[in-house]
């Protein structure tokens, strides 16, 4: 035994003489994923188990409704199902733990999966000339893919009520600069759902002196003690943001020092907000290279944005216009005035249009503002107020479901709105915008957006800002079906909506 084993050493030193990992079973835990996470993991195998039966049993009752000589083949799909559905998940990565918990990518993987089964049944039925059920295939697939999304969307769910409630989160060391420290500290508090507890940091200096100082985080020393502060603390997750000490031998040495533990090593770059998927690693001369694209300002996938706005804000006003006139009629009995407001708003390009709402507050509202500004909740450019009194009864239920924003959809038929997007902002509000605000303007507002469906009103107004200039960075068609479908849940639980 040598001397550092006697004395309850955790690290383990190569002859180079740098820390090489950290013993985590010396702790008293072992390695490997949490319990929580090994269920959670069963859970969605199960789950995609299940959908693989119940699309191959619809697709067999629809194409042959009952056992005979010609159907028996397809019946063992009720068996072969599962493991070719699970084969191709694992094929197209949708297990990997990197996709799961946040994001959107995880579904993405599923439909993925789908597409690569269909194309291989249509491959290898044309190349062996198997007679080959068309009406079986595109049933049973759809169907397991639609099972397996909803299903994994519902495991999701509730791993974000575990963490709301503390529970199913991982410990997290932050290495980095006390202000990012800090800043992320309070990102990732409002973020729950994320499920990392910040427990620790290292810091350039040996204690807080400054925005650190407001939490109850452990400052495990300097970037030296960083395999220290992990084993003391029992972490699972160090991220490393941006600064100038950590360079890539640092980094590389970092690595090493964490790769037997299993802990998770997390690189938060300066050029997250800036780039996120739209960066590629490209080798120059042997060099690793980070190329950044231009974000989807302009081209096909922004006119087929487009043309899913207006068909869906058509079809949206012709299911809700009951509602729509309901509403019109409570605003007209209740308080006197038009039903509608309208307003001017800075839209694409800083191009003012005119935006058209449910009237929810008296018609006096703008003459009595000047009264309350000294009442505004808001960090921001905005007015916020909790308890307005300038809103109408009738006004405040409207707001808490948003439903005083459902008119906007004509002007998204109109082209001068979309459904998803940053808020349509006042002019005096772009007149008091900073230069990175204005990027809010590179693409139309939208009815809702990322900051709608994170806390609305509640946020931060930089926080809001932030959230819209993500957006505009990130735009794919297939966030804005996600945030769509996070606005139902928002409304649903009208969380920041004054």
């Amino acid at each position: 035994m040598t001397a550092a084993e006697a004395h309850g050493d955790l690290r383990q030193v190569e002859p180079a003489g740098h820390v090489y990992s950290i013993e985590r079973q010396a702790r008293g835990y072992t390695t490997g994923p949490p319990t929580w996470q090994r269920k959670y993991f069963a859970g969605i195998v199960g789950s995609d188990v299940v959908a693989a039966v119940f699309g191959a049993a619809v697709a067999f009752a629809a194409r042959f409704g009952s056992l005979n000589d010609h159907s028996q083949i397809y019946a063992l799909g009720l068996i072969a199902m599962p493991a070719v559905w699970l084969a191709m998940l694992g094929l197209c990565r949708a297990f990997e733990s990197r996709y799961l918990f946040v994001g959107t990518e995880e579904y993405q993987r599923v439909v993925h999966a789908a597409v690569a089964l269909t194309a291989a049944v249509a491959v290898v039925s044309y190349g062996l000339e198997l007679p080959t059920s068309r009406v079986f295939v595109l049933i049973a697939i759809p169907t397991a893919a639609s099972v397996s999304i909803v299903a994994r969307f519902g495991w999701r769910k509730w791993l974000h009520r575990m963490r709301r409630q503390g529970r199913c989160m991982k410990r997290v060391v932050l290495i980095g600069h006390e202000s990012s420290v800090a800043a992320l500290i309070v990102q990732l508090r409002r973020e729950h759902y994320h499920g990392l507890d910040v427990v620790a940091a290292c810091l350039p200096t040996e204690r807080a002196e400054g925005a650190l100082l407001e939490f109850n985080t452990r400052v495990r020393g300097t970037f030296d003690r960083i395999a220290e502060a992990v084993a003391a603390e029992r972490a699972d997750t160090v991220i490393v943001l941006s600064c100038p000490e950590i360079d890539g031998r640092a980094l590389r040495r970092l690595a090493w020092s964490l790769e037997r533990s299993e802990v998770d090593l997390i690189v938060a770059s300066a050029l997250v907000d800036v780039a996120g998927d739209r960066t590629t690693v490209r080798p120059v001369d042997g060099l690793p290279m980070l190329h950044l694209d231009h974000a989807n300002l302009t081209g096909v996938r922004r006119w087929a944005k487009d043309t899913v706005d207006r068909i869906g804000a058509a079809a949206l006003l012709l299911a809700l216009s009951p509602l729509l006139l309901g509403a019109a009629f409570l605003i007209r009995c209740t308080s006197p005035g038009p039903a509608l407001f309208k307003q001017e708003r800075i839209g694409k390009d800083g191009r003012p249009f005119t935006i058209w709402k449910f009237r929810t507050m008296y018609t006096d509202a703008e003459r009595r503002l000047a009264q309350l500004s000294h009442l505004n909740e808001s960090d921001g450019v905005l007015f916020k107020m909790r308890d307005d009194p300038r809103v109408t009864p009738v006004g405040r239920h409207l707001r808490r479901f948003s439903i005083d924003e459902f008119p906007q959809l004509v002007n998204v038929l109109r082209g001068d709105m979309s459904l998803v997007g940053p808020r349509p902002p006042l002019a005096t509000e772009v007149a008091a915008y900073e230069s990175d605000m204005r990027r809010r303007l590179a693409v139309k507002p939208g009815m809702t957006g990322l900051w709608q469906v994170s806390g609305r009103s509640d946020l931060p107004w930089e926080e809001a800002v932030r959230l819209d200039l993500r957006y505009v960075e990130h735009w794919t068609l297939s966030l804005d079906f996600v945030i769509l479908l996070r606005t139902v849940t928002a409304i649903l639980r009208p969380h920041g909506a004054y």
